[in-house]
């Protein structure tokens, strides 16, 4: 066999002699050796791939955000999604919190020095919400079931005042009427069934448009099946599967949450109001898809 030395096998590979030297001196050429401070190199050697070789980053917005969350992006769209969906969600329910104070905690984990007092479910709700988030991403691809929903809670009102009021059944379905709105919702002893029920007519047709997704909530929402966090467990699971079925996912700003409301009122009798509404929202969310270059 014919060997070459460092420099013919730079200049036949295009690339520096120091490039080669670590190659041979890491192992990554087969069959070359030292000759004293010389390297001989087989003639027939392939090129070693280089560690960092360009690898396609994940283009669909599902593989994005497990990406980011797994390897901690910070900045890029996972962690967009995890702010601004969470100060709206809380924020329709009642929260106190500003964007900056959530962004702050979400970025910190720690609090803004304010002089206004903060009511402290607000601040565990927001961290748990991320959890949630980052539940809902993770089995994003999973059918939907009573037990992923029913963890949801669990996790969304862990370390609240409900959480230690034996009223609330944290992870569980409520005990007592409740109402949304004005209109009454169904009653504790039937919600397992209705569940159950609007769980197995979902979940039979494998292929899901946005009128779906936006019945489902519709109907879960009636049901209202927790005595607390209905509607941020709701608009938890529209994202949940949005991304599983590949449709553009939308946030429900605050600023439009009367639209949301009068759309989940008037669904049995107007369809486009919350067609409508989501629609809006996910021309925003298809801009933040745009700046992040996610198509």
């Amino acid at each position: 066999m014919k060997y070459l030395s460092v420099n013919e096998i730079a200049k036949l590979w295009n690339i520096s002699e120091r490039s080669v030297r670590n190659y041979c001196a890491t192992g990554k050429i087969p069959d070359a050796f030292l000759t004293g401070k010389t390297w001989n190199i087989p003639e027939n050697a392939v090129k070693p791939d280089r560690k960092n070789k360009h690898i396609d980053k994940p283009k669909i917005l599902l593989d994005i955000l497990k990406y980011e969350m797994k390897n901690k992006i910070k900045g890029g769209i996972y962690h967009k999604i995890q702010i601004d969906l969470t100060y709206n969600s809380n924020h329709i329910e009642g929260s106190k919190l500003t964007h900056d104070q959530t962004r702050y905690i979400y970025e910190t984990n720690s609090l803004l020095n304010e002089k206004n007092a903060i009511d402290v479910d607000d601040i565990m709700e927001t961290v748990n919400h991320f959890r949630c988030i980052d539940l809902v991403i993770d089995r994003a691809n999973s059918e939907l079931s009573e037990s992923f929903i029913k963890k949801l809670h669990f996790i969304l009102k862990t370390g609240t005042k409900s959480g230690n009021n034996e009223r609330f059944a944290v992870g569980d379905y409520k005990k007592y009427p409740n109402i949304v709105g004005n209109m009454e919702t169904t009653n504790p002893e039937n919600v397992s069934n209705e569940m159950k029920k609007l769980l197995k007519e979902y979940n039979a047709d494998k292929t899901k448009n946005l009128t779906d997704i936006l019945e489902l909530h519709y109907y879960f929402e009636s049901i209202h099946p927790f005595q607390d966090g209905n509607g941020r467990i709701g608009r938890l699971i529209m994202f949940k599967e949005c991304l599983k079925n590949n449709i553009v996912p939308f946030i429900i700003d605050d600023d439009i949450k009367l639209f949301y409301y009068r759309g989940l009122k008037e669904w049995e009798n107007e369809k486009g109001y919350l067609i409508d509404t989501c629609l809006l929202a996910q021309d925003k969310f298809k801009a933040y898809l745009d700046y992040f270059k996610i198509y």
